[in-house]
């Protein structure tokens, strides 16, 4: 993990080639072998941690870039939809507006989850976003479960489990769901949080193919716990983490596989893929 100096420095450097054009090219495979397009079912991104207003970040140009990127992802290979998987703003409930209008740029239909620098109260932000911090949606045969973590003063909470255990019983038919939820369940990292509970849900749910996190702005890989996916997606924005502002896109494959992988737009190769097996 960089320090902030340094992070901000590399900003500034990945802000240039963004702008240069250099690093607005669509994902290409290099030697990654992408499945043919018509073997692809839906197809979807992820990212998270724009933190739009925070002091000292070029927040706009991270807004602006990664949206850029993504419309060139649905231009390109094409996107169903994207997730903004938490910390959608900074602090401020002011900034949910300004956030929005950023996020009203993409060129597909786009989902939000709350995470913990979302600090607006819940009715307000269904006002903004048309949802309730946890809600369900379906495309297709697949479903997805969208789950809160964070209270409205930015303290970690584990999701509301009689909310889960309901709409995961709903679901239990769905050919493939999906979790979608800022901050892990599973202390795996220092920013995590235990929720035995809910993992024990998870772990005896059949169809559920992979969980999302972002939060972690270290975090780009996959850990697995009980035989299911726990995937973060570094993060888009912010004042620290990976050297690079990245995405995660996931292909549900015909065949019943789920190709996940982490988007460095700056190099060719994925930084990490996994293709959860059917």
């Amino acid at each position: 993990m960089i320090n902030r100096r340094d992070f901000i420095g590399l900003s500034l450097k990945s802000i240039v080639l963004i702008g240069a054009g250099s690093a607005l090219q669509s994902f290409t495979p290099g030697s990654f072998a992408l499945p043919p397009r018509k073997k692809v079912k839906l197809r979807f991104a992820l990212a998270s941690d724009g933190h739009y207003g925070q002091p000292d970040t070029s927040f706009v140009a991270h807004h602006d870039n990664m949206v850029a990127l993504l419309n060139k992802e649905a231009s390109g290979r094409g996107l169903d939809f994207t997730v903004i998987n938490g910390d959608v703003f900074h602090n401020d409930p002011k900034l949910i507006h300004p956030a929005k209008a950023a996020w009203d740029k993409l060129s597909m239909q786009y989902h939000v989850s709350h995470g913990n620098h979302d600090m607006i109260d819940e009715s307000e932000w269904e006002k903004v976003f048309g949802t309730r911090w946890h809600y369900d949606f379906k495309q297709g045969d697949n479903a997805f479960l969208v789950l809160n973590t964070a209270d409205v003063k930015g303290k970690y909470v584990c999701p509301d489990l009689d909310w889960t255990r309901e709409h995961l019983a709903r679901h239990r038919n769905a050919k493939n769901l999906f979790v979608i939820q800022h901050i892990t369940p599973v202390k795996w990292t220092e920013h995590g949080i235990d929720c035995p509970e809910l993992v024990e849900m998870f772990s005896a749910q059949p169809n559920l193919r992979a969980v999302f996190h972002g939060h972690d702005h270290a975090e780009d890989g996959m850990k697995e716990k009980n035989g299911k996916h726990y995937f973060f997606d570094g993060h888009l924005g912010g004042s620290w983490g990976k050297p690079y502002y990245g995405y995660r896109i996931v292909e549900v494959l015909r065949s019943g596989e789920v190709l996940c992988y982490q988007v460095n737009p700056a190099q060719e190769a994925p930084v990490n893929s996994t293709t959860v097996k059917r």
